[in-house]
């Protein structure tokens, strides 16, 4: 499971957000986030979970919260996930 959110922010540079579920080899799962400007270097973080599903609702709290703060998907961009 994944998600890409951008946010416009004219003048400044436009922000995005990759979200991706992974899983490891021990049978764990972690959820991968890259964030940052769009076209420079992003930060990244991996936070680590002993199941699937704990790691989906981490990701769709984190995908709430950013659509609150303005970030959304532009239809184009969900043909890349599919």
């Amino acid at each position: 499971m994944r998600t890409y959110l951008e946010k416009r922010r004219p003048g400044v540079g436009n922000l995005f957000c990759r979200m991706e579920i992974l899983p490891n080899l021990f049978g764990e799962w972690s959820l991968h986030q890259e964030w940052g400007l769009v076209g420079l270097r992003c930060q990244t973080r991996m936070d680590w979970f002993a199941d699937r599903e704990q790691a989906i609702t981490a990701l769709t709290t984190l995908e709430v919260a950013k659509r609150q703060r303005g970030y959304w998907v532009e239809p184009q961009q969900m043909a890349m996930f599919a």
